[in-house]
């Protein structure tokens, strides 16, 4: 699924040196669009980081007080600006940040091996539950993760990954 680069959307997808040659960008931001259009999202702005797994340690071990990596990690922006004068348009720009979503390229690898999984298709999975997540999906009780494997599934349908989708609702995640 390619679509030109939607004005609407400001994905930056930043890849630490070591893995630059290992992830495609474009596709990485197909499947952040594909998911935001999928929730009818019409603006939005995010930022996607793949790193490796001593970074999402410590982004684990400090915002969530597990001392372990993990495959991809949220960070919604909604509600941090409250209460500040802001702007007019840094206050737009930021009411259609949503937030970051880093993934471990090295703990994805891993996890895409096990599952005989391309490391694409991983990666891609772990965008949209990411950008899931940011739109405020969860998966801590039954009923949410239901909902948010139905939207995983149906977006991961959209980018051609039907079994991936499936899969993944076997998997227990750490996201």
């Amino acid at each position: 699924m390619n679509h030109p680069a939607d004005p609407a959307y400001q994905i930056e997808v930043q890849v630490d040196e070591p893995y630059a040659g290992q992830v495609d960008p474009e596709d990485l931001t197909a499947a952040v669009q594909a998911t935001l259009q999928h929730e009818g999202v019409a603006t939005a702005s995010l930022t996607l980081v793949i790193t490796g797994d001593e970074v999402i340690q410590e982004l684990n071990r400090t915002f969530r007080g597990v001392d372990a990596p993990t495959d991809v990690l949220s960070f919604p922006s909604q509600g941090e600006e409250d209460g500040l004068a802001l702007p007019p348009e840094l206050a737009s720009e930021l009411a259609h940040y949503l937030g970051d979503i880093v993934i471990a390229l090295p703990y994805a690898a891993r996890q895409a091996a096990h599952y005989q999984t391309p490391l694409g298709s991983e990666l891609r999975l772990l965008t949209v539950h990411g950008t899931l997540h940011l739109l405020g999906y969860d998966h801590g009780t039954p009923e949410e993760k239901a909902a948010m494997w139905a939207a995983q599934r149906a977006v991961l349908a959209l980018l051609g990954e039907k079994d991936l989708g499936a899969r993944y609702d076997e998997m227990e995640s750490g996201g």
